[in-house]
């Protein structure tokens, strides 16, 4: 471990509790996607004053740098700040004070590990710059959205001048302390369908006198899954999950409308690009002879996140120095907009041990999801250690190490 390394490891051990203060407030204060306004000025303020330029985004998120503006190398470092439209039911103290809306998948974590490497790396500004690098921070809305906030960090010149970009996840089902990595897709790409149907309605008595609505829709939700399964390589591991279904509300009516929606998950690139043809595709062959009109509101979400065998790399070195475990995950079909920093820039996501050792393992999006608030500090150290990691090698290939690193 370099001197700078260390330096900074120890700079986050003494800001440990700040940090766990900082998410713990977070936490209690949830805000949904798009309007995450006292998240952002709770960390624009906290940037601001350990003198980073923080840039405010449209709307909600913001923009953070430290070093050069014509910096010969930069790295970017993303946390989501938004949460879910979930009751949380963990009692803690600090549990939401918000009615219904929850931190149920850790954002609150990653802002505060995001928050907690970027004051540390502020401490060493100076060797940075004498290093010729730069540090962007990108706290952006609406993770939780399809397509995603991060799309407009892009068009807010996030990523400009960028050379790598890194992120974390919580990942509940590995021990607070480990931290789980991939070479290549890590997540699925994700998609949204909604299907609405069409018919006259009419009484139970009678089926043969109208379109059976609700029926076609039970074929829908039945065969759409099962004919992808025949029309798409199996190795590309697509899943068709239904999470709504509205269609009635008597007994003995056929109604006249009914609702169905659900997220399309496929681990192959190639085949996400196709997925929504293939899907208008079936939903008119299974409802034609019903009788039935249709329409798909088919909205493609993101592709899959493609870690760069680079990124991963110096994500293994961060581990190292921070005292935690790596490990090999595999690819999971969770959905990740992080993904579309990685079509633009090369980097990586890891996932963030969260789970007490020893402990129950509590499912993300829902509303009893706690984490072993050492993965704060953990997600800090993994995240400042690749700045760390990527701006020595960066400055070992140009030819021209840099003692101010060392």
């Amino acid at each position: 471990m370099t001197p700078l390394a260390r330096a900074v490891q120890a700079e986050l051990a003494e800001l440990d509790p700040q940090l766990v203060a900082i998410r713990r407030d977070i936490h209690a204060h949830p805000e949904l996607s798009w309007h995450e306004s006292r998240t952002t000025q709770v960390v624009g303020e906290r940037l601001a004053e350990a003198g980073w330029n923080v840039r405010a985004m449209p709307g909600t998120g913001l923009l953070a740098d430290i070093g050069p503006s014509d910096a010969a190398y930069r790295v970017a470092l993303r946390a989501d700040l938004d949460a879910l439209p979930v009751v949380e039911r963990t009692g803690l103290p600090w549990a939401s004070t918000v009615d219904g809306v929850a931190h149920a998948c850790g954002h609150d974590v990653h802002t505060a590990a995001a928050l907690g490497a970027g004051l540390a790396l502020g401490r060493y500004a100076a060797r940075l710059t004498d290093a010729g690098a730069a540090v962007r921070l990108l706290f952006q809305p609406a993770e939780e959205t399809v397509p995603g906030g991060a799309l407009q960090v892009i068009e807010a010149g996030g990523l400009e001048g960028v050379d790598l970009v890194f992120g974390v996840h919580c990942e509940p089902t590995l021990d607070v302390g480990t931290v789980g990595l991939r070479v290549g897709p890590i997540t699925a790409a994700t998609d949204g369908i909604e299907i609405t149907l069409h018919g006259t309605g009419g009484h139970t008595s009678r089926p043969h006198l109208t379109q059976d609505l609700t029926f076609a829709l039970a074929k829908v939700v039945a065969e759409v899954p099962a004919i992808l399964s025949r029309r798409v390589d199996p190795r590309a591991g697509l899943s068709v999950v239904w999470g709504s279904l509205h269609a009635g509300g008597a007994l003995n009516v056929i109604p006249a409308t009914g609702l169905l929606g659900g997220t399309l998950r496929v681990l192959d690139a190639d085949v996400w690009e196709e997925a929504g043809g293939l899907v208008r595709e079936a939903v008119g062959q299974i409802v034609e002879p019903y009788g039935v009109r249709y329409e798909v509101t088919y909205t493609q979400g993101v592709p899959p996140v493609v870690n760069t065998a680079e990124g991963v790399e110096l994500l293994e070195e961060a581990v190292l120095a921070s005292g935690a475990l790596s490990t090999v995950v595999p690819q999971s079909l969770g959905g990740e907009d992080f993904a579309w920093y990685l079509t633009k820039v090369p980097g990586a996501l890891a996932r963030l041990g969260t789970r007490k050792p020893g402990g129950p393992t509590f499912d993300l999006h829902q509303g009893d999801f706690t984490v072993d608030e050492r993965a704060v500090v953990g997600g800090a150290r993994v995240l400042a250690g690749a700045v760390v990691a990527g701006v020595a090698r960066a400055t070992e290939l140009r030819g021209t190490p840099d003692m101010s690193l060392r």
